[in-house]
């Protein structure tokens, strides 16, 4: 029997650990299937339609009269929701009346880049070249995961440019349009 664990010891050994691995493996994925299959109960899918809007709460007006009560209840003041204004993008630029021009065409900004850009107020290239580096601050806190693309993809110069309407000056410093 010695002889047979000095010839196939290293091997039992070796087909041990496969197997606790096995078991080990097999036993985790089989407790994440049964979490998942709990979470799917739990959270059934609805479609889109099948949802009903919710309606908002009515305000009420602050109590004018004393009211007498064992503890004041704080009122909590609805704040009225408000839509966001677009902002300037430097106060030296005003908001250009007309059309607006396509960003698209600036390298580095993107269809969502170019969303997120209009609805800041910016629509211009002349915005965009007249742009101080307090401007690029404002602008870059305010563009979220886009944020540092100002500076990187150089959009200052790149709007000069084609402020300008030198789009061969552009083309050779930043490529095809």
């Amino acid at each position: 029997m010695q002889e047979f664990f000095m010839d196939y010891g290293l091997w039992l050994l070796v087909g041990l650990l496969i197997v606790i691995a096995l078991v080990f493996l097999l036993a985790g994925r089989r407790k994440a299937d049964i979490r998942g299959d709990d979470a799917q109960v739990a959270a059934p899918t609805a479609n889109a339609a099948d949802i009903a809007p919710i309606p908002a709460a009515p305000v009420r007006a602050p109590i004018s009269e004393p009211v007498a009560s064992s503890a004041p209840e704080p009122v909590a003041a609805a704040e009225p929701v408000v839509a966001p204004t677009p902002i300037p993008a430097s106060p030296s630029v005003a908001m250009p009346a007309g059309e607006s021009d396509n960003l698209l065409r600036m390298k580095g900004v993107g269809p969502k880049l170019n969303q997120q850009l209009i609805d800041l107020g910016v629509t211009r290239y002349a915005q965009i070249a007249n742009w101080t580096d307090a401007d690029i601050a404002t602008i870059d806190g305010k563009l979220g995961n886009f944020k540092g693309r100002p500076v990187r993809d150089q959009w200052v110069e790149q709007a000069k440019y084609l402020a300008a309407g030198d789009f061969a000056g552009f083309e050779a410093k930043y490529g095809k349009l």
